[in-house]
């Protein structure tokens, strides 16, 4: 178990890192990118040349025998959940930090976007069941709080099923809100609930992958174990049967899991625990397909 200071330490060195981010590349993009709840009605204003007929309130016009039209303005406020998974599998990592921290950094930037944009964050993380949940607050002291909850929460079961944290959200959140599913989706078909969710809220898959999990290393007689289940069995990685079958054994899912994402229309980031693969990138690149989709 990690001392307290550690633990402060670690939450420090990720928030520094994804303000600065936020400061100086995302900030504006989640702006544009997330809109809250719609319009409201702001004021009446006498009627300019130039005005949109359709804003003209009749009822004011008749009553002063001048044209007035409404005036509204964008509703911004939003809320954010961030929904992680923090099932066994999420304490991997082959090259340096775990999908779990790799998840957080994610998080990080998410939510020091939303509480500069005056947006709530709430959290939910998951196993195989609903494990925490925190109410959606602003501010960055509860991006802080939200941090050290996804870093070093323990949870009670080592499966994975985001359908818990789905069906909960569904169950709890009636209004439109942003929610961030964050997995490395190992799990059973969630599919049902995901449409679900993504009919009423603007849902985002974060998908965490490992290098390791693409493609087995010759590597010799190996035993694997599946953290979530504790099965495991001795493979030879040094045959290239055995290699080549797992790779496209890998790709078959990954292809048939954003087919599953693309039907429900539900956007996708992959991050990689990979620091060759930096996560601005795949940042970037999610906002621009939604610049484009908008």
């Amino acid at each position: 178990m990690d001392s307290i200071a550690e633990v402060l330490a670690e939450v420090r060195k990720i928030e520094i890192r994804a303000r600065g981010m936020v400061r100086e590349e995302f900030g504006g993009e989640y702006h544009s990118s997330f809109k809250g709840q719609g319009i409201d009605f702001k004021d009446l204003r006498e009627y300019v040349h130039g005005d949109e007929v359709r804003s003209i309130d009749w009822n004011t016009t008749a009553r002063t025998g001048l044209p007035h039209v409404k005036q509204f303005v964008e509703e911004r406020e939003l809320t954010v959940y961030l929904a992680v998974d923090i099932s066994a599998s999420g304490d991997y990592g082959s090259i340096h930090h775990s999908k779990r921290r790799t998840a957080a950094n994610a998080c990080a930037v998410f939510a020091f976007s939303a509480a500069q944009n005056g947006d709530k964050i709430g959290l939910v993380l998951f196993s195989d069941r609903v494990e925490k949940v925190v109410p959606p607050r602003k501010g960055t002291a509860h991006c802080l709080r939200l941090l050290r909850e996804i870093l070093y929460h323990q949870p009670s079961s080592p499966g994975s099923d985001p359908s818990a944290a789905l069906d909960f959200l569904l169950d709890r959140h009636h209004r439109h809100a942003l929610l961030l599913l964050v997995s490395d989706f190992l799990c059973d078909d969630f599919s049902r609930p995901m449409k679900c969710a993504a009919k009423k809220h603007d849902l985002v898959a974060v998908q965490v992958t490992d290098p390791a999990e693409s493609e087995l290393p010759d590597a010799g007689r190996v035993r694997l174990r599946d953290p979530e289940t504790g099965e495991g069995r001795i493979v030879n990685t040094s045959n290239p049967t055995v290699r080549t079958a797992y790779k496209l054994a890998r790709e078959r899912w990954q292809s048939q899991l954003e087919s599953t994402f693309r039907r429900a229309g539900v956007d996708r980031i992959e991050i990689s625990t990979d620091p060759a693969k930096s996560l601005a990138p795949a940042l970037h690149a999610f906002f621009q397909r939604r610049h484009g989709a908008h």
